[in-house]
This record gives structure tokens, sequence and C-alpha cells, in this order.
């Protein structure tokens, strides 16, 4: 026996959410899915929230990348006072007390062993381990960075004009409010390699 409904009619299903997938530039409002079919824009309302939301996804994006290099520096400052590798002014590491190699003579002595075929290495070249507690939350924001930026890639994936420009605005947007100082002697000595938002 059917006891779908009254009168031996059955209750209609809702309609799934039809998805309008375009692998072409496109400016499409109603039926785009970002990313999962459950995010699917239905309204005009719904798709200016979507890019409220994607922009602010950017901006997070941003601060996290910034929370990360402001983590490392602190992890630095702390290793360097706890190995005794001399004090860091500025950005700088200044002549160890103690004794030790400066980067200086370091180089020149490392590329002396380089001529002489015994390589020698600068011991802070070799990098310090970071304690586990620190690895773990560097690992984790590194982590969560990653997902972000592929999430976005994807979104830009939807060649969407409008969720381009979202993701765009985001990230100049969050750039601007997490970017406003920059250290001269790390980008004219190493190059300033900020990668971005370009993947990881």
């Amino acid at each position: 026996m059917d006891h779908g409904g009254h009168d031996g009619h059955s209750m209609p299903m809702p309609a799934a959410p039809v998805c309008k997938l375009h692998m072409l530039w496109n400016t499409q409002i109603e039926n785009t899915c970002i990313v999962f079919r459950s995010w699917h824009i239905s309204s005009l309302t719904t798709f200016l929230l979507s890019c409220l939301l994607i922009v602010a996804l950017c901006v997070f994006h941003e601060w996290l990348r910034a929370a990360q290099k402001k983590l490392d520096y602190r992890i630095a400052l702390s290793l360097a006072s706890k190995s005794g590798l001399g004090g860091v002014r500025n950005g700088r590491r200044s002549p160890s007390p103690t004794g030790r190699v400066s980067p200086a003579s370091g180089q020149r002595a490392e590329e002396s062993g380089l001529l002489s075929g015994t390589p020698r290495l600068n011991p802070a070249s070799q990098g310090v381990p970071v304690p586990l507690p620190s690895r773990i939350l560097r690992a984790s924001m590194y982590g969560a960075t990653v997902f972000i930026s592929f999430f976005l890639m994807l979104v830009f994936m939807t060649y969407n004009a409008y969720l381009i420009a979202a993701v765009v605005i985001g990230a100049a947007l969050g750039h601007y409010i997490f970017g406003a100082t920059i250290n001269p002697d790390a980008i004219l000595h190493d190059g300033g390699q900020d990668k971005g938002m370009a993947c990881h």
C-alpha cells in the first residue's frame, strides 16, 4: 500500500540544487555552486553574501601568513638567546661575546674550505632544532595556510568573474592591512621571498 500521501498521491520531493559548471569565463549568478554542491547560489542575496565570505577568507589567509612570520620571529629570538648564537639587533645578528665565529668570518671559512676541497660549513647555517610544541604550532598554521590557498584556488577555478574579483579584492585588502611594514634588510639581502597566495 502507498502511505506516502492522501488519496493515494505521494508528496513531491524537493528538487536537488542544480549546479551550472563552466570551464570558461562567465558571469553566472544563479545556480552557481562554489566548491561544494551545498554551497549553492540561488539568489542575488546569497551571491553577495558568498562574495563577502570569500573576501573575508582571503583577509584571514593574509592574517595567518603574517601570524606565521611573527611566530617564526619569536621562536628565532628564543632559540638565539638559549643557544648563545649572539644577540639580535634590528633583525641583524651581532657578534657573539662567547667567541663563536661571526657570520662574515664563517662565510670566509666556508669559502676557503670549498677552495681547499674540504668544505667546512658554518654551524649557524645548519639550523637549530625547534622545540616540539613550536613545531606542532608551526606545522598546524602552515597546513591551514595551504588548505585555504588551495580552497581559494578552487574558487578561482569556477571561472566566475565576480568570484575571481572577490578573491583578488580580498587578497589585496588583506595584504594592505597586514603588510603595512617590511624588513628592508631581509628584502635586500634575502631577496624577500614571499610567495603570497600562489599555492604554497
